[in-house]
């Protein structure tokens, strides 16, 4: 797996790299100090995920993430950040990101998060999970807890499963084991769902699922 690490602190590069290049599996093909720099060097070296910060100077996260995505969208793009702020993890949604983690985690978890956005999982730290819930959850945001006829959505027993496990970061053939289907039929239904539902992608379909109360 190809790695690309975007910060504008080198010392940290440095230090990801190093953390990452523990594991076998994993290359860091390259290093990047902001967003556009991160999408030259994708084009460049093709990595398979993009470690990306947040705040950087001149071209931030949120432009690397919009770039990287609408250019090359097989790259997946986990967010790596000390922010947990409501305005910073909804920048790196609305732009695309596949995961959101804080540089707080254990090396061991910054992998596995790594590992698990290159298989399709879409990854999001406890407290930006609890973010996200407490958002949707206060008063006056009346599509917080529940879908509603208003949503002019209906889903199967089936359907409402699969879209919980997905917001759980279940990939598709931990989704088959749970539920007793076929790996096929489960990509079948998600498919259908992100039409059904007008989303591009898992990540959206997870924020879909926290927004709508579907993830518990």
């Amino acid at each position: 797996m190809k790695v690309l690490i975007a910060d504008d602190i080198r010392i940290l590069r440095q230090g990801l790299k190093a953390v990452l290049e523990q594991d076998q599996d994993i290359e860091v093909v390259a290093l990047a100090e902001n967003g556009k720099e991160a999408f030259e060097k994708c084009k460049v070296y093709e990595p398979d995920v993009v470690l990306m910060d947040m705040r950087m100077p001149d071209y931030d996260g949120a432009y690397g993430i919009r770039t990287i995505k609408e250019h090359l969208p097989d790259v997946k793009v986990l967010v790596l950040t000390t922010f947990d702020d409501e305005e910073t993890i909804d920048k790196a949604v609305s732009s695309g990101a596949d995961g959101y983690i804080l540089k707080e985690m254990e090396d061991e978890k910054v992998i596995a998060s790594v590992k698990s956005v290159h298989a399709g999982m879409s990854i999001f730290g406890d407290g930006v999970y609890r973010v996200m819930r407490s958002r949707m959850e206060q008063p006056g945001n009346a599509k917080a807890m529940s879908v509603t006829e208003d949503d002019d959505q209906c889903f199967t027993d089936r359907e409402q499963d699969i879209i919980k496990l997905v917001a759980q970061g279940y990939d598709n053939k931990e989704i088959a084991t749970e539920l007793f289907l076929a790996e096929g039929t489960v990509r079948n239904n998600i498919s259908r769902l992100l039409e059904k539902l007008a989303l591009k992608d898992r990540t959206q379909l997870a924020v879909y699922a926290v927004k709508h109360g579907l993830d518990e």
